[in-house]
């Protein structure tokens, strides 16, 4: 599992966010990294098309920069999460300005459709309970749709598009004396983070072949077949 963080602040509460989901599937057997997209230095797409046309093995873009590496762990990766910070309603320019880079499993001569049927988690942090989350959430799905990639949703959750969680206290936006990580305060949106890497590593099951926790949970509805409505 790879865990991209979008924010610019160095161990704030994406990080921490991200750590916390990282976390959950560690500790049910995944292997695990996070990357910080702030501190790479990377450039942004020039739309060269170099990718469409004279990629080789180790350069899959013409930038010369941190990208290669993080390609190369992507196609790596069984389960992909986007952590962002909500600025203005959407993702941050970190986030956005890589996944634009990200063209390069879409059209590269070598590399097209690498990330095909890969699992998609989405995570944003807003300040506010509903500022922004759910359209930042948007923004990390169509990049998941447009690589043919399987997004993780559950709906017993805050928001059932991605881990969805706050920096000031219950989403008040209120400053707090002290308290840095808001996010680690906030239950619910924990508890959300828990719910869609759950059903991530559901996913991953299922792609493995193994059976779900949902498959072991159903059986027959009373008075009838499985899935028979009265």
């Amino acid at each position: 599992m790879l865990g991209l963080s979008g924010s610019p602040v160095r161990e704030g509460n994406t990080d921490a966010f991200l750590g916390r989901l990282l976390a959950f599937a560690e500790a049910r057997g995944l292997a695990t990294e996070a990357v910080k997209l702030s501190a790479l230095g990377l450039g942004d797409c020039v739309h060269c098309n170099f990718c469409a046309r004279r990629q080789t093995p180790g350069r899959y873009c013409a930038l010369e920069d941190g990208g290669q590496a993080i390609f190369e762990k992507l196609e790596r990766a069984d389960i992909v999460v986007l952590a962002s910070p909500v600025y203005l309603m959407r993702l941050s320019g970190y986030l956005a300005a890589f996944l634009d880079r990200l063209r390069v499993f879409i059209f590269g001569n070598l590399t097209a459709g690498k990330l095909r049927n890969k699992i998609g988690v989405s995570a944003a942090v807003s300040w506010l309970r509903h500022g922004g989350v759910e359209t930042t959430h948007l923004s990390h799905l169509y990049a998941f749709w447009a690589l043919d990639m399987i997004p993780a949703t559950a709906h017993d959750c805050i928001s059932p598009l991605g881990a969805s969680a706050v920096a000031s206290p219950g989403g008040s936006g209120e400053f707090v004396k002290g308290v840095r990580l808001g996010v680690a305060l906030d239950e619910p949106g924990l508890r959300s983070g828990e719910a869609i890497m759950a059903r991530a590593l559901e996913l991953h099951g299922r792609l493995l072949g193994e059976p779900g926790p949902l498959a072991s949970r159903r059986g027959p509805r009373p008075g009838g077949r499985r899935g028979h409505r009265p």
